[in-house]
């Protein structure tokens, strides 16, 4: 049984989410199960499968589609709106402000102290809520199998989107054979971009297009993003190196969507405008695809041949997160200061599973920042 939620309820969690979200989208997603699932019962937790699973197979920030596609569930259209904002908004605001700091001052101010003690917190939120949906996630041998050949595929850096495709339409011709059944046709997702004719420079109608694009095709982690970024706009010579580079630094320290980030690099180009435009185009396809999305959900779920495909796809998603929280712990844990936050989120995330995420990233932030200057 799902509880009802109000606009004002969903506005309040995305809000919430998009201040104290760091660590990038597996620990977004990870939040918002306990948010969602565990405490709110907005959704139970094979419906919020459904939705990681469905929002990994398009392109785009997958926690910000998440929020997206909670919000577009409990509230249509509005909710959907509402659930996007609340979780952007917040991270685009500070965000601005960095940018703005950042061109009158040519640097950025001094937070490593705090993110020391947040990341190890993140991965014990992580497998904190992993834990509920790994379970629901590995019914059977084979899906453990499965999750088992994602993780390492994952962890020896084969592409995500390969990963869920291949363990979807394998498990889809399993299927087949187990029940010799003809396979229903799997209907292709896409939506061709297009651009409003607005009164702007033709500098910032290509700096639109650019992130149009890249919110448009882009799969995989804000690493990926920042890749991409550097072919079209250092290479072009739009940007410098050393801009990009602060730009990944604000995506590593500020919460919600690393995909904020590129309000950043469009008001070093463009100015505020430029910080508007770029944020606007990035994300605006994120909110189209999910509802393109969204309706076929729940039609795979209720088709047998489509629900082994989804099934596989949500074990995939499982192993991901997990091969991410394995490689965040092999780049986080460096030292017995990292070592020991990490053990006590763990404890407080394992004993307390109800515990709100926002006190284990203040927890964190607290005490590495106390550890950080002994």
């Amino acid at each position: 049984m799902e509880n009802k939620a109000t606009l004002k309820e969903i506005a309040q969690v995305f809000c919430k989410l998009g201040c104290i979200g760091f660590g990038g989208p597996a620990a977004h997603i990870a939040m918002m199960q306990k948010e969602v699932v565990t405490q709110k019962k907005w959704l139970t937790q094979q419906h919020f499968l459904d939705l990681v699973g469905a929002t990994n197979l398009i392109p785009g920030p997958n926690s910000t589609e998440m929020a997206i596609h909670i919000g577009y569930e409990k509230k249509g259209w509005k909710g959907l709106l509402v659930a996007g904002l609340g979780f952007i908004l917040p991270a685009v605001a500070i965000t601005g402000c960095l940018a703005w700091l950042y061109k009158q001052y040519g640097q950025l101010p001094q937070m490593q102290p705090f993110i020391y003690g947040i990341k190890p917190a993140i991965i014990a939120i992580i497998l904190g809520a992993i834990k509920p949906l790994a379970q629901k996630s590995f019914k059977n041998a084979t899906l453990w199998v499965m999750g088992i050949l994602v993780a390492i595929g994952a962890l020896l850096n084969i592409s995500e989107i390969l990963l869920l495709f291949t363990a979807g339409f394998g498990a889809l011709i399993l299927h087949y054979f187990k029940s010799k059944q003809e396979l229903h046709s799997v209907l292709p997702l896409g939506i061709v971009p297009w651009l409003t004719t607005i009164g702007i420079t033709s500098g910032q109608a290509h700096l639109f297009w650019i992130f149009l694009k890249v919110g448009s095709i882009l799969y995989g982690s804000g690493y990926v993003l920042f890749a991409f970024l550097d072919t079209e706009l250092v290479a072009t010579g739009l940007l410098t190196r050393q801009q990009l580079l602060d730009a990944i630094a604000v995506g590593q320290f500020t919460p919600g969507p690393v995909f904020s980030s590129v309000t950043f690099i469009g008001y070093q180009m463009e100015g505020f405008q430029g910080a508007v435009i770029a944020t606007f185009a990035i994300f605006i396809p994120s909110f189209v695809f999910v509802a393109l999305l969204s309706p076929l959900v729940k039609k795979m779920r209720n088709s047998k041949n489509l629900a082994a495909f989804l099934d596989a796809v949500n074990g995939a998603s499982v192993a991901i997160i997990v091969a991410v929280c394995i490689q965040m712990g092999q780049e986080t844990l460096t030292d017995w200061k990292t070592v020991t936050i990490a053990l006590i989120s763990l404890y407080v995330a394992f004993r307390h599973p109800k515990i709100n995420s926002a006190f284990l990233v203040l927890g964190g932030s607290l005490l590495g920042y106390a550890l950080s200057i002994l």
